[in-house]
């Protein structure tokens, strides 16, 4: 087994553990909606936390076809259904490096914000199924032009990284150089600030992992030797940044550790009684709706709710994860590039 053979078998693992915790991170949101939503000012506070980014309106026409909806069967639909077509959700870590908040939280001296994780989404028909692919964000990509909000756009780029998409066009940017490398329409896109993950941490009292190697990262602030560690949101940011300390310091090697923290945050999520104190339950949605920036289709609790809703039948047993197919870039050994015809014909399963 080659070194990229052997890290395509860790990303899927990692993958699987990303999936659990998008159906279930959509579900909890469901659950949190409906516990606070007859506070009036609650509700109203929670879902004006939501920022949103008019993709549709900026990309126009000029976009993969939309997957083709079949009706639903004559009288099947109850007064409200649920939406069951298939779906794909561009769905981001946004890393945020400046301020004085940031640089806290072991943000660095960079400035702006860039996308450390990205994944894409895939939900079935039915929404009983569904695969999650993510993208390493070293991956070497052709970078369309982007428009941007003043009117102007960005020139096309080759062999960049892809997450500078993000950096240099934001959303759109991020969603349109997606849906060039992939010719798949993103239906929606979901962002979660990371400093806005570590708030959440600490609203739950902090997660519990286990590391199998000594880390000793400078970079991100964190230094945990071998073992299971509760750590509180600083620390747990820390280990989402973690590359360095770590492995062959690839973009991969951090897969892998922020695939296992989500775990950690679910299973704490899972042992949290939210719903027994509503003041506890008001902290967690505060931090989870800060937290958030989505496409305007998503950008209420409502719309969040509906598509957590939407996602029940949706189990860890139906749920096929990968990392894009990559190999290592001819001109740079620090980065990876698409390894065809694997990544296409992965892309053109989820069309």
């Amino acid at each position: 087994m080659t070194r990229h053979e052997e890290q395509d078998d860790a990303g899927r693992q990692s993958g699987r553990r990303s999936g659990v915790l998008k159906a279930a991170g959509l579900t909890l949101a469901a659950a949190l909606v409906v516990g606070i939503g007859t506070a009036g000012w609650a509700y109203w506070h929670l879902n004006d936390n939501i920022k949103s980014v008019d993709i549709d309106n900026a990309l126009g026409d000029n976009r993969p076809a939309m997957a083709v909806t079949a009706p639903s069967p004559s009288g099947s639909a109850s007064a409200s259904p649920l939406p069951t077509e298939a779906v794909n959700i561009l769905v981001l870590g946004s890393d945020s490096r400046s301020g004085e908040e940031n640089q806290a939280l072991g943000g660095g001296d960079s400035s702006g914000a860039r996308s450390d994780t990205a994944m894409v989404v895939h939900i079935d028909a039915g929404r009983t199924t569904a695969t999650v692919v993510s993208i390493p964000r070293d991956t070497l990509v052709t970078r369309p032009s982007c428009p941007l909000s003043d009117g102007g756009s960005t020139a096309v780029a080759y062999g960049v990284m892809f997450n500078t998409a993000y950096s240099v066009g934001g959303p759109v940017c991020a969603v349109k150089t997606v849906e060039s490398i992939t010719d798949v329409r993103m239906d929606h896109y979901i962002e979660v600030d990371f400093s806005g993950f570590a708030k959440l941490v600490d609203a739950l009292g902090g997660v519990t992992v286990t590391t199998d190697e000594d880390i000793d990262d400078d970079d991100s602030h964190l230094h945990l030797a071998a073992g299971t560690h509760h750590l509180d949101g600083t620390r747990a940011l820390a280990l989402a940044r973690t590359r360095h300390g770590i492995g062959d310091g690839s973009d991969l090697g951090r897969i892998g550790l922020q695939q296992t923290l989500v775990k950690a945050l679910l299973e704490q999520i899972a042992s949290t009684d939210l719903l027994t104190s509503p003041t506890e339950l008001y902290t967690v949605a505060d931090a989870v709706t800060g937290s958030l920036t989505t496409d305007t289709g998503l950008d209420s609790l409502a719309a969040l709710m509906e598509l957590g809703q939407s996602l029940k039948g949706l189990s860890a047993a139906h749920l096929r994860t990968v990392t894009m197919p990559v190999v290592a870039a001819p001109s740079d050994p620090n980065r990876v590039v698409a390894r065809e015809p694997a990544a296409s014909e992965l892309w053109a399963s989820l069309r």
